[in-house]
């Protein structure tokens, strides 16, 4: 009964917190609001809670590391594990990261197709350790992997082609048929689910929401401040959304190619038309016979933006579009160049949008 009194009373402050973000907003140059970060320091404690020591969460990437650093401003830093340019997919763990992850009160991480590596982790921690498999969550909106070389254009998010029921079971939207019910964590574990989720920014702030109430249940005394953030994240999503929105509005209709399939749920939230990946994984080399139908598609196409991504071979996309009418540019959906913090996940958003728009943008009229 004292569980179930905590858990309202902290989902109480977390609808507070974030109907107090929405009334203090102000009102921008076109009229419009502009919600007001809350900082942390603004968040009032609970009466007679007591802070207790600092929560200790690692995380796995960095994404998913900003939005907990975001949420747990002014009461611990969360250790982030997969650091700098190495990539989730093919990442070794190091002894300090596992000792950090021993000693946590929560490890978090996205999937095991995301981080492979956490698997073998996640088997060896004390029962002490609360894991959170951020795909799992109830709600979330979850994508099929694509198979294919290329891509058709709306193939992501369509009954029997791209989209996997939400976690709780069958759900149904208009014009689509209810998805049957089904195990998310078995679809997980055979490789059938895109993780990737974090570039959906409607899924983030279920992320977002999740995180604190998880991390409110685990540290009280510190549920007024996580509540406060937690309504100034959601805040400054929902800015991000509708600025992401304006920039990419132009670019909407014009395909281009990607270097690994990371980007269906970005697609889907703004309306973009990838129709291609040069691998499906990043730790696979792709075929001959991948790279010639892509080839093919790109020539078919006309011009197109074909994106690389840091942390990988940049030669294999000047292989592809030799001959071509095609540009090439960056993309970085893990954050690989930028330094970890709670500004990263934002800044991760931005670039995207900026860097598909101004390559796209650049491309002749079709």
């Amino acid at each position: 009964m004292r569980a179930r009194q905590l858990g309202l009373a902290i989902a109480g402050l977390v609808i507070v917190a974030l109907g107090l973000a929405a009334a203090h907003a102000d009102a921008g140059p076109d009229g419009r609001a502009v919600p007001r970060v809350v900082a942390a320091s603004d968040a009032v404690p609970a009466p007679g809670a007591v802070p207790g020591p600092p929560l200790k969460v690692v995380v796995t990437i960095k994404p998913i590391h900003s939005l907990v650093a975001a949420l747990l401003a002014g009461v611990a830093e969360p250790v982030l594990l997969v650091d700098g340019q190495a990539s989730p997919h093919a990442f070794t763990l190091k002894p300090s990261g596992a000792r950090a992850a021993h000693e946590a009160d929560i490890l978090v991480r996205v999937s095991p197709a995301v981080e492979p590596f956490s698997e073998r982790l996640i088997q060896t921690l004390p029962a002490s350790v609360e894991v959170m498999t951020l795909a799992e969550l109830p709600g979330l909106h979850l994508l099929k992997v694509r198979t294919g070389d290329t891509f058709e254009a709306h193939d992501h998010g369509e009954a029997g082609h791209g989209e996997v029921a939400h976690h709780e079971g069958a759900h149904e939207e208009p014009g689509h048929a209810a998805h049957e019910p089904h195990d998310v964590a078995h679809d997980m574990a055979l490789g059938r689910v895109d993780g990737h989720v974090w570039l959906d920014p409607d899924n983030a702030r279920r992320i977002v929401a999740a995180l604190a109430a998880e991390m409110s249940r685990r540290a009280p005394g510190h549920g007024a401040r996580i509540a406060a953030n937690a309504a100034a994240v959601t805040a400054r999503m929902a800015s991000l959304q509708q600025d992401m929105s304006a920039e990419l509005a132009s670019v909407r209709a014009r395909p281009f190619i990607v270097f690994h399939d990371a980007y269906q749920y970005l697609e889907q939230s703004f309306g973009l038309e990838a129709r291609g990946a040069i691998t499906l994984s990043p730790d696979v080399q792709p075929s001959a016979r991948r790279l010639s139908a892509l080839r093919h598609r790109i020539a078919a196409l006309g011009p197109v933006c074909v994106f690389a991504e840091p942390q990988f071979q940049g030669g294999l996309i000047a292989a592809v579009i030799e001959g071509t009418k095609a540009r090439s540019g960056v993309l970085d959906p893990e954050g690989a160049l930028l330094a970890p913090g709670p500004d990263l996940y934002f800044t991760l958003m931005h670039d995207l949008a900026v860097g598909i728009r101004s390559c796209l943008a650049a491309l002749p009229a079709r």
